[in-house]
């Protein structure tokens, strides 16, 4: 019998695969509702299904280049105290940057934020922001001495 799987099922199948079971096993996967039984009509909404989630897909991908280009336009400066011979105390977290970016209008969790190194000199630092996983902002951060 051919079923078209709503979830992932381990070892079976992937979600909106179409694949030949056993009669048996289709009636456990359709009783508890990981799959539909294999129709013209189910196919049509599986068709539908997924093109409506590309072009959703496609929107987000659209905002967030958006968003990239507004961030592209920004300088983002940091004030630090330092000590000696210009050593920062502590280091920058991607929360303070977070909230500056909040400060800013930019509505971007910490989480998002990605560091390669400690920010924790003077000077300019690239953070990554991920927008969206196809669409990754590299900002340049700037760490000025505080008067």
């Amino acid at each position: 019998m051919k079923v078209i799987f709503l979830t992932d099922v381990k070892g079976q199948g992937k979600k909106d695969e179409i694949k030949d079971v056993k009669d048996g096993y289709a009636k456990f996967l359709i009783s508890n509702k990981y799959a539909v039984a294999y129709t013209d009509k189910s196919f049509e909404v599986l068709k539908n299904d997924i093109s409506k989630r590309e072009k959703e897909e496609n929107e987000k991908i659209n905002e967030a280049k958006e968003i990239e280009k507004k961030l592209l336009k920004l300088n983002l400066e940091i004030k630090v105290k330092t000590g000696k011979e210009d050593k920062v105390f502590g280091s920058v977290s991607t929360k303070q940057i977070s909230d500056i970016l909040k400060e800013k209008g930019f509505n971007i969790d910490k989480k998002n934020i990605k560091v390669n190194s400690e920010i924790n000199t003077l000077g300019v630092h690239n953070v990554e922001i991920v927008l969206h996983k196809k669409v990754i902002c590299s900002l340049p951060v700037l760490l000025k001495k505080q008067e």
